[in-house]
């Protein structure tokens, strides 16, 4: 029989919102978070809107002696973890070391100590360089920090994918769990809101350079011209549903299926493989399409790939058949964030009977969706579906069910 691994807590650091409490209030009432860029002058630049999280003071949280060798992103990560621990009840003080582990996300790094270890080289030479760079920058960073600050010795890894790589960071910890680990902390915080960081996104070819936050981000809407990228996430704790019922912890939801492809070589013709991933969680999950009560989209805000999204998506489901929401068009798109935040969202959907909207976006009736707008829609959510695409071809997809399903 196959081992049920449930999430029990939740750590959530978004543009919208600093915690779950701030975040799930604005969510659910349509309130976003992106705006012109403040951390660095995005003035020269083609893009100048982003979502940053705000109010974050790391030396509130964390001691003195992390703050010169960690990136924004970590010290945003270790604190989701440590309300996300909170959350589930969980003190890994008292708790054996090897039966805990760390599997998270990352798209990019810690750019933003990366970039200024970079200019104290150029500018000052390589005796100013921290030492702390030889690790700070690099994607694992996340899952080592958590790791060695909470006493977590069981397996650790980082999954590179940008947005999928969120869900797959979470289909990984489920696996570990079911080989044995009794815990794993997992999800993904990114933060490259910084000029070496915004070059790369820039790169992609895909950020809006509108400047007006209510018309920037516009998945699904005929007007879309491109995404608002943002920092940010959450960090989840995944346990053995067993476990969970067993130390009496609250229980969100299970990770009930998981998908994930690959798109085939470009101009090769051949389908996306968004509708193969999405058909993948269904199955593993033993559901029908009937079953799901909303889907998350990946919502690209790219003509072409919300087509391509809007396809698999009615292929699977039928036209205008499932409620589908983009929260994200609150916040931007956080990268290998994004997806665990979608999760979490969910999971929150769930518990509180309500479909949060995708904001500001007109949905062009062409691509056949119930886009959810407006207010948030009032329902049960005992079944809800997260998609993610990642630059390059990446398409994962995870079912959750909430624990009073039926």
């Amino acid at each position: 029989m196959t081992t049920s691994v449930v999430i029990t807590g939740l750590g959530i650091a978004s543009p919208n919102g600093l915690g779950k409490e701030d975040f799930w209030a604005a969510t659910r009432a349509g309130r976003g978070g992106i705006g012109p860029v403040t951390r660095f002058d995005a003035s020269q630049y083609p893009a100048r809107l982003a979502g940053e999280v705000p109010g974050f003071e790391a030396e509130d949280h964390l001691p003195s002696r992390l703050l010169p060798q960690t990136d924004r992103m970590t010290r945003l990560a270790l604190v989701a973890t440590d309300w996300a621990l909170a959350d589930a009840g969980i003190k890994p003080a008292e708790a054996e070391g090897f039966e805990m582990g760390v599997v998270t996300a990352s798209s990019s790094g810690g750019f933003e100590f990366g970039q200024n270890e970079l200019q104290k080289l150029w500018s000052k030479g390589s005796q100013h360089v921290s030492a702390y760079q030889s690790f700070a920058w690099f994607y694992a960073v996340n899952s080592g920090q958590i790791s060695i600050r909470n006493g977590m010795k069981g397996p650790s890894g980082v999954l590179v994918g940008d947005q999928a790589g969120g869900l797959d960071a979470v289909a990984h910890a489920r696996r570990q769990i079911r080989k044995g680990t009794g815990m794993i902390v997992s999800g993904s915080i990114d933060a490259s809101v910084c000029p070496w960081g915004w070059v790369a996104q820039l790169a992609s070819g895909r950020l809006s350079t509108v400047d007006d936050p209510d018309r920037a981000y516009l998945p699904f809407d005929a007007r879309a011209t491109g995404h608002v990228a943002g920092e940010g996430g959450a960090m989840l704790i995944l346990e053995q549903a067993e476990n969970a019922r067993r130390r009496g912890a609250r229980v969100y939801g299970e990770v009930a299926g998981y998908g994930s492809t690959f798109d085939p070589r470009p101009g090769s013709g051949g389908e996306p493989g968004l509708r193969k991933a999405i058909e993948l969680a269904l199955a593993e999950a033993g559901a029908a399409p009937g079953d799901v009560d909303v889907v998350f989209a990946d919502a690209a805000a790219v003509p072409e790939l919300d087509r391509a999204e809007a396809q698999a998506i009615n292929a699977v489901f039928g036209p205008r058949a499932v409620p589908v929401t983009a929260p994200k068009t609150m916040t931007g798109r956080l990268y290998s964030g994004a997806a665990p935040l979608d999760l979490a969202t969910a999971l929150l959907a769930m518990e509180s009977g309500l479909i949060p909207p995708s904001t500001n976006t007109d949905p062009d009736p062409a691509f056949g969706l119930d886009l959810v707008t407006g207010d948030a829609r009032p329902g049960p959510v005992r079944t809800a579906l997260v998609l993610a695409r990642g630059h390059g071809g990446f398409n994962s997809a995870v079912l959750l069910r909430s624990p009073d399903r039926g």
